[in-house]
């Protein structure tokens, strides 16, 4: 054995030992008949498209196939969620002629979060004219701002948006970066003039008051009602789709939950100081909380998936004679 078959067999045992039993050997020498005779190790683009392999089919063994479509659907709503708010903020940072001009500022702008909600802009308008992998490139380029905006604003001294703002806008990015290849044109197009709709609307809204009220306001409110009202096009989806026996919607909801639960992260935080005798959340109380949401969220799902485990009978997948005619022998789609 080869080098390169051992390590294409090692990637292969993440499939279940059901399917690799009937489809292992096919797949493995598809892949060996597709690599280049020199190469020793799979090509990243190989790993990846085993590993996605993979988890579908235990997903499906699982009784759990809708849950990559829903989180499709779930990677939608959060983009333009996250390109929304971007639209928000941005349009918050703006100076009135009012403001205090002895608080620092950044330039023109309240903080130097700007460059973190231009940024997310830029994504809406590379959706809107290039395919899904600039728009993906976009993304990563604006998480990495988001994250550096805060050791950056330390180092020089200039005044940043609150992590409240944040990680809710980080925690959407990541699940945007799981959009479909593949959707309309017209939810591509629509998403950037929503974003500076909203930003318009704040700067207008904004004008005839004293500056800084981005700064100091934590926008716990607005943040709060963003959530209620991702949960509620959230369930209202499931509702619909499930009318049709499409679980997608419920699978996005409950991915959902850990963005939903983020964005109402100063509510929550303020609750949970009251529990522990906090008089006030502090940094370490605002942490457990954002904690307990990932957690609570992540094991939400994780139970959803073992329910669908215990209610799905093992089929013929075992029965080589048995195994559907129409299946990929690469992804078993």
């Amino acid at each position: 054995m080869s080098d390169l078959e051992g390590r294409y067999r090692l990637l292969l045992r993440l499939y279940p030992g059901d399917y690799r039993r009937v489809r292992g050997e096919e797949i493995l020498g598809t892949y060996l008949d597709l690599a280049n005779l020199n190469r020793r190790w799979p090509s990243v683009a190989d790993a990846a498209d085993l590993l996605a392999g993979a988890v579908r089919e235990r997903l499906r063994a699982a009784g759990a196939s809708d849950l990559i479509p829903g989180v499709r659907l779930a990677a939608a709503l959060a983009f333009v969620t996250a390109t929304g708010l971007a639209g928000l903020w941005a349009g918050a940072e703006q100076i009135t002629a009012n403001g205090d001009r002895s608080v620092p500022t950044f330039g023109p702008f309240a903080t130097i979060g700007i460059v973190v909600w231009v940024a997310w802009l830029l994504v809406a308008a590379v959706d809107a004219v290039a395919g899904v992998r600039w728009t993906r490139l976009a993304i990563v380029l604006a998480l990495v701002l988001t994250a550096a905006v805060v050791p950056v604003a330390d180092l020089v001294g200039m005044p940043r948006p609150r992590l409240f703002h944040l990680v809710p806008q980080a925690t959407l990015g990541l699940l945007a970066l799981a959009l479909l290849a593949h959707r309309p044109r017209w939810q591509r197009i629509v998403t950037l003039p929503t974003a500076l709709g909203v930003g318009l609307s704040i700067s207008a809204s904004l004008a005839g008051r004293g500056a800084f009220s981005y700064r100091w306001d934590d926008g716990g409110i607005l943040l709060t009602y963003t959530g209620v009202a991702l949960l509620a096009v959230a369930v209202l989806t499931a509702a619909v789709l499930s009318l049709r026996g499409d679980a997608r919607g419920l699978w996005a909801t409950l991915v959902l939950l850990i963005p939903i639960g983020l964005l109402s992260l100063g509510p929550l935080s303020a609750l949970t100081s009251d529990l522990v005798g906090a008089n006030y959340p502090a940094l370490p109380v605002i942490a457990g909380t954002a904690v307990a949401v990932v957690l609570g969220s992540a094991g939400s799902l994780a139970v959803a998936v073992a329910a669908c485990r215990r209610g799905t009978t093992r089929g013929p997948l075992g029965d080589p004679e048995a195994a559907p005619a129409t299946s990929c022998p690469t992804c078993g789609r």
